[in-house]
């Protein structure tokens, strides 16, 4: 992905126009009619260069925002989502799209913050294993190591399989775009819910060299160094590094320290090679570092029966109660240590007639181990968690027809290997058994282990053809074919701890016996389609509807497994059948971009994190029949110079279709529960807002004055799949604002002060199952404030 931001002026809409958009709006809630509503492209991108070599990275201005507004119109954002370049006003989808100035502005640099930016997401986020993304309420489904997200997280055009592998300090970030629906039939892997599509700066031939530096509460400490430039005649190279540090904002009553905190680092080198137009090569290699104690959840409910108080008592163990407190009362803490990197290498040849062929090559790896605490400041569990090896080969071809023409074709095959090892383990302490009620010396002072892997192989087939039939009507179409091969093998050793007899070995062996699953095998063939019309009313008016189809393959459970036994290791293929119809618009000279869609998506056998509270393990399911459907709208506009506004609001009805055999909550005593019509999808709240507002003014000879401010809202939902009233996480809003100075003129710098959660407010990410029907919950961070310095040299 290319992108670069221009300016673009567009003539007043005529009133017919206007109510033309309005219809489109509001026509696709009122009828099926709506499919007729077509798409037009390349009319915005026109005479713009179809090389992507040619196209530079987003202003790199002193704190990203110095363009912003300035010539007071809405800048034209350029994209390559559908491999060519173009405006993101003229793509037939739904897209979201955020540039280095609003990234910069808002002070987000990690992905667990973008849903208070993006529509229609959610990400779930413990740590770097435990993490999901989800749009539109579909996707989470966090420490699934055997099998893949619903949401397709991509860097720099290669696919990341784990999300935790986006969990690192993105500081260099050119653009990043969010697609929402069914996708497959142009990206690498298919997927049913969206793609979250993160490109980073290119290495460019003029110089810049730079340095930031950031200090904050809660020993808030961030710095950058971003070397570029020239190595040789059609050679450009680039360095990032960073590192960051946080104490932590959640304090251990047990020693008084600070959790939720840590150290990480990492470094980027790039180098680009062009030769003319005919061909250019990207080659990019990257490690990062984590060592945190992440991971640290608080106290949130006791569930009905509050049995998990009762029994902590029974134990001397005094957990703190309230969430609001921000503490916690651990004996041993929580640990996360995480590495990764990898390498890729984009290279495109640009042949006679335009046409083009691409190859992305790629490898990664990550590697996560974990400390987890039982909650409790006693020694009942003293270690437990899953650490994980994760490595991937990626091989992507592309092969696009020459623009301009009445016919405009991607062809391409990609190629995922990937091998995975993970090892679940628990440590136990010597009152686990007075604690769970366990005959004396079953599970008291017990290690188990149980090791696991996974082998996959995928290969897929993809087209995509745009027809333009007229010069306003188009209609797209595409097609994919995957096919995936998955292996595992699921195992758990003899359970290590003091010789018993009796009930107590009954009970040892029920819990932490030994298990071998033998050879499991899944082999899938999963068709993704699209079909796609639109009508380009005028240069400011798009107006398009789209069907798709989109399937995820199953996966394995790397768990060894409840009463089901082996078959229920199987996790069965999600498949996605969407509609959208939507319109894009500018309005008042380009002052404003209005944009808005409807859509209904039905997914059938949607995957989904379950919670055995038998055997205390989170496990993967198919959560029966799904349907979510809703509206968006984007408003971008720039009422005076250097004031830029943008806001946006998703309503989303998630409910399960058909779920018949879904896991019961605390307050219910069956064995099965009946959520079929209900509303109750985990962490998909029917309202998300969010808007901010960045102006900037002269402030004297060579000085700029800027403030950026943003707020976002989400409405309640459920936090579990049991759906428990009991783990409802409430509604919440947060603010965060910054105001700095900057230089324009001479030596580049930039200064700025910044508060996050601006007015302290108490919130929850996430929830999960804890023991004997309780829940426990990651807060959001406390108000912070800080100040950031910026130095080009």
């Amino acid at each position: 992905m290319v992108s670069h931001q221009v300016k673009q002026g567009a003539r007043a809409l005529q009133p017919s126009a206007i109510a033309l958009a309005v219809l489109a709006l509001i026509q696709p809630v009122q009828s099926h009619a709506a499919a007729a509503i077509a798409t037009a492209v390349a009319a915005a991108a026109g005479g713009l260069s179809d090389d992507t070599s040619a196209i530079t990275a987003a202003d790199t201005t002193v704190g990203g925002s110095a363009a912003v507004g300035a010539a007071g119109a809405v800048q034209t954002i350029l994209v390559t989502t559908r491999r060519r370049v173009e405006s993101s006003q003229n793509v037939p989808t739904p897209m979201s799209v955020l540039g280095e100035d609003v990234l910069d502005g808002s002070r987000t640099y990690r992905v667990q913050d973008l849903p208070q930016l993006l529509p229609s997401t959610t990400v779930n986020y413990v740590h770097a294993r435990q993490m999901s993304f989800a749009v539109r309420g579909l996707g989470n489904n966090p420490a699934s190591d055997g099998l893949e997200g619903s949401v397709g997280v991509y860097l720099d055009n290669v696919y990341l399989a784990r999300p935790g592998m986006a969990a690192f300090d993105a500081l260099d970030i050119a653009q990043l775009e969010l697609l929402r629906g069914p996708q497959g039939t142009l990206f690498g892997k298919n997927t049913t819910a969206g793609v979250l599509n993160i490109a980073t700066k290119k290495p460019a031939f003029n110089t810049e060299r730079s340095a930031d530096l950031s200090y904050g509460q809660y020993g808030h400490k961030q710095g950058r160094l971003v070397l570029n430039g020239a190595i040789s005649d059609g050679v450009a190279g680039r360095l990032t590094a960073y590192a960051s540090r946080d104490d932590g904002y959640i304090t251990n009553r047990y020693d008084g320290s600070k959790v939720q905190g840590g150290d990480r680092h990492g470094v980027r080198a790039q180098a680009l090679v062009e030769q003319g137009r005919d061909f250019n090569l990207r080659v990019i290699a990257d490690y990062h570092e984590e060592d945190s104690n992440n991971g640290t959840l608080v106290f949130y409910s006791a569930g009905p029966s509050g049995k998990v108080l009762t029994q902590a008592k029974l134990v001397g163990a005094s957990p703190v109660l309230d969430a609001r407190d921000r503490a916690v009362n651990l004996d041993t803490g929580s640990h996360v240590a995480v590495s990764q990197g990898g390498a890729s290498a984009e290279a495109n040849w640009t042949f006679a007639g335009d046409a083009k062929l691409t190859s992305v090559t790629a490898y990664r790896f990550w590697n996560f181990t974990p400390k987890n605490d039982d909650g409790l400041n006693v020694p009942v569990t003293l270690n437990a968690g899953a650490s994980a090896r994760h490595k991937q080969f990626t091989q992507e071809l592309r092969w696009a027809t020459p623009s301009g023409q009445p016919l405009e074709s991607v062809f391409g095959a990609y190629y995922y290997r990937q091998k995975l090892s993970n090892n679940s383990f628990n440590v136990n302490g010597p009152l686990n058994d007075l604690y769970n009620g366990t005959p004396a010396g079953a599970w008291s002072n017990v290690t188990s282990t149980a090791p696991a892997s996974l082998d996959v192989d995928s290969y897929a087939l993809f087209a995509q053809s745009t027809w333009h039939a007229t010069a306003q009507f188009d209609i797209t179409a595409g097609a994919r074919v995957t096919y995936e091969d998955k292996g595992a093998r699921i195992t758990r050793n003899a359970p290590v701890g003091p010789a018993v007899t009796g009930a107590a070995l009954a009970s040892r062996n029920a819990r932490y016996g030994a298990f071998d699953s033998g050879d499991v095998q899944l082999s899938q063939n999963s068709p993704t389609a699209l079909l796609n019309a639109g009508y380009k009313v005028n240069n400011d008016v798009l107006l398009y509807s789209s069907l798709s189809h989109g399937e995820k393959s199953g996966g394995i459970n790397l768990s060894v497994p409840g009463a089901g036994g082996v078959a229920s290791l199987l996790v069965g293929t999600e498949r996605a059948n969407a509609f959208e119809a939507g319109v894009k618009s500018q309005w008042f000279e380009n002052n404003l971009q209005l944009n808005g869609n409807v859509y209904a998506t039905i997914v059938h056998g949607y995957q989904s994190n379950a919670y055995d509270q038998v055997s205390r393990t989170s496990y993967l399911t198919n959560a029966g029949d799904v349907r979510t459907r809703g509206v968006e709208l984007e408003l971008v506009a720039t009422p005076t110079r250097g004031l830029t506004l943008r806001s946006n609001v998703s309503f989303n009805d998630a409910s399960y279709l058909k779920y018949t055999n879904a896991p019961c909550p605390p307050e219910r005593s069956a064995t099965f529960c009946d959520l079929s019509g209900r509303n109750a999808l985990v962490n998909a709240p029917r309202w998300i807002a969010n808007a901010s507002a960045q102006y900037a003014h002269r402030a004297g000879e060579g000085l700029q004055a800027y403030v950026n401010a943003n707020y976002a809202y989400r409405a309640d939902t459920y936090g579990t799949l049991d759906a428990s009233e009991y783990s409802k996480i409430p509604a919440y809003s947060v603010s965060n604002f910054s105001v700095g100075l900057r230089s324009t003129r001479g030596a580049a710098w930039d200064v700025s002060l910044w508060v996050k959660n601006a007015f302290d407010k108490h919130y929850y990410t996430s929830m999960w199952n804890s023991n004997f029907g309780s829940y426990n919950a990651v807060i959001g961070t406390p108000r912070t404030v800080g100040v950031t310095g910026r130095y080009e040299f």
